[in-house]
């Protein structure tokens, strides 16, 4: 009797047992067919569309937390899959779709909806991004900041909601850009001159000699202004939000102008405090007066001592009730913000900021608005929250116009004084200008043999320090958009100081522009550093891909480990048109043993396949 229980209760564990390892398999098989299944992102050799509603981003995520000498080794995809066409113009950060997806409730009022909300990991695109039917290589600077290819942009309807004001026409397959504007119909240049009038600049010019450099306009539609002022040595942020006017900074980028995607909202702008001698709004219809002039608060934080904010609405000149109530409150809150009004003729206005804090001191008690607390800190400015208080100046600060820089292009190699705040001396600011120089013309010898007059226009340095490497880039026809990564922006101040332009950004994010903006991404140390904080090397190549044009070129410097594991990637991305990895001579700046590669991104259509 005990011998035929024994038999039962063993051929029971037995049984247990192997429905255990039954489950156990079935767990496993759907871990990792999870890659495969249907809606994820499987592929074949040629690569298969994936539609616009899948959500998953499994296949590479899942290694964020090997160790680098597992994760490095680990073999690559032979190819990338590529996304429905329907997302050909995804960005990430600023969909929409996403919004309704997750069930968001945005506040409308406040613009929040045209604010930075990305998708978590589990939602995220792991495909490559294809361009438009007809996509042909983007015209060349300096013909593209009058026309474009159609096919680029296939979006007309700005030219037809705008023909009377000449933003935009459509001639055949191109779309021409007269240089009009919603307030200048005769041209951005004309309008130029009448501003440098009205303040009465040296030869009607508005770069004042040198001492205008940096320009924030806002509400920049297609950014004519922006592009009228480079000729002048101004270098605009010409900023607009993925709003009605959809693909307005998309043509903006596409025409080789500077330019970013952004909205005052509720969140501050991401750029430092005292950053630009000028901020415009050209019927940019932007309620100034909403939440105790917050927005106006927002660009008094933004300006240098004594900068100006040319305003060209008809608040400043229609005569009824009701634009005469408008105009009436926003000259009470800007003179309460020690505001004066520099000059003022025909539809435009221009205001100044005062240079030092006396008027502030000399406010009534209690009136508003109300000087920022000590502790605030003015250049933080990465997801923080608009604050609906002036900022005041530092003592060193006090009673300099234009915080004492020097003239452009003097202050580009010139050390300013706010390095003392980042704790780095002029010698070492100098120093890292020298090496940079001596880095960008290496770069460009080992792309001797490929890189073609004028292919190159729009470039982003992904981490950009104290600027060296958009400074050694100062006599070429390109222009810079200089990141930050989150954990050194305090350095973005220094950037500005120099007359050059940037934005923060954390690298474990998409960036916010359109996809096929940028002809060149040089990377320096980005993939170590967002691997020591967990995120993944392969979603930012993902993500850089969608940045770069087709032809464009990455230049990629960092760690041999880094770089080995970079290569696996290539021919998946199809970045292998042209590439090149040479071990650079080591300098003050090395970090350790490093590899610099260079790759050119393949121009392919939608169906995976290289077009000629």
């Amino acid at each position: 009797m005990k011998q035929k229980n024994h038999r039962f209760h063993t051929t029971k564990l037995l049984t247990y047992v192997l429905f255990g390892l039954i489950a156990v398999l079935g767990l496993v098989c759907l871990y990792y067919g999870s890659s495969f299944a249907p809606g994820s992102r499987r592929s074949d050799e040629n690569g298969s569309l994936l539609d616009g509603s899948d959500p998953g981003f499994g296949r590479f995520s899942r290694h964020r937390d090997l160790p680098d000498e597992q994760r490095y080794y680990l073999e690559a995809p032979k190819s990338i899959p590529i996304c429905d066409i329907k997302l050909s113009e995804l960005i990430p950060c600023l969909d929409r779709n996403l919004i309704y997806q997750l069930k968001l409730k945005p506040n409308l009022s406040v613009m929040e909806h045209y604010e930075r909300h990305c998708p978590p990991l589990e939602r995220r695109y792991n495909c490559l991004i294809p361009p438009p039917k007809g996509y042909k290589i983007p015209i060349r600077w300096p013909a593209s900041r009058d026309e474009v290819w159609k096919a680029n942009i296939p979006h007309t309807h700005l030219a037809e909601e705008k023909s009377d004001q000449h933003w935009m026409i459509v001639d055949g397959e191109k779309i021409k850009f007269p240089g009009g504007g919603t307030h200048f119909h005769d041209g951005a240049d004309k309008y130029i001159v009448g501003l440098a009038q009205m303040l009465k600049f040296p030869g009607d010019k508005l770069n004042n000699g040198g001492h205008i450099r940096n320009v924030l306009d806002v509400g920049c539609g297609v950014a004519s202004f922006g592009a009228y002022l480079l000729p002048l040595d101004i270098i605009a942020m010409s900023l607009a939000p993925n709003d009605v006017h959809e693909n307005q900074i998309q043509f903006a980028l596409e025409r080789g102008i500077p330019s970013t995607l952004g909205v005052l909202g509720t969140k501050r702008l991401p750029y430092p405090s005292r950053s630009f001698e000028v901020a415009h709004c050209s019927r940019c219809r932007i309620d100034w007066l909403q939440r105790d002039g917050i927005l106006l608060l927002e660009l008094d934080r933004l300006l240098r001592p004594g900068g100006y904010f040319a305003y060209s609405s008809p608040e400043a000149y229609e005569q009824d009730p009701e634009n005469r109530k408008i105009w009436n409150a926003m000259y009470s809150l800007l003179k309460r913000m020690c505001w004066k009004v520099a000059a003022k003729r025909g539809q435009t206005v221009i205001w100044s900021k005062p240079l030092s804090n006396s008027c502030y001191l000399k406010r009534d008690p209690g009136t508003q608005p109300p000087l920022c607390s000590s502790g605030d800190d003015p250049d933080a400015s990465w997801n923080v929250s608009m604050k609906a208080c002036i900022t005041p100046y530092s003592a060193k600060m006090h009673k300099e116009r234009w915080s004492g820089l020097l003239p452009w292009p003097q202050r580009l190699t010139a050390a300013p004084r706010r390095l003392e705040e980042i704790g780095v001396s002029a010698e070492k600011f100098l120093e890292d200008t020298r090496i940079w120089h001596s880095r960008v013309i290496r770069y460009w010898k080992q792309m001797k043999s490929v890189i073609e007059k004028n292919s190159v226009r729009n470039i982003m340095d992904m981490n950009s320090n104290l600027g060296g490497f958009a400074a050694a880039l100062k006599d070429k026809d390109v222009w810079v958009m200089n990141v930050a990564p989150i954990k050194m922006s305090a350095r973005l101040k220094i950037i500005y100081d120099r007359g050059l332009i940037g934005t923060v950004h954390d690298w474990c994010e998409a960036f916010s522009t359109y996809p096929r903006t940028y002809d060149l991404l040089h990377a320096w140390v980005v993939f170590s550093e967002i691997e020591e904080r967990g995120c993944s090397a392969e979603d930012l190549l993902i993500e850089m891909d969608r940045i770069l044009r087709p032809d464009g070129f990455v230049i990629i410097r960092d760690k041999i480990s880094v770089i080995n594991h970079i290569q696996k990637f290539i021919p998946a991305l199809r970045w292998d048109g042209w590439l090149s990895e040479v071990e650079p001579g080591i300098d003050a700046l090395s970090v350790g043993e490093e590899r610099v590669l260079i790759a050119r991104k393949k121009l392919w259509s939608d169906d995976g396949f290289m077009t000629m």
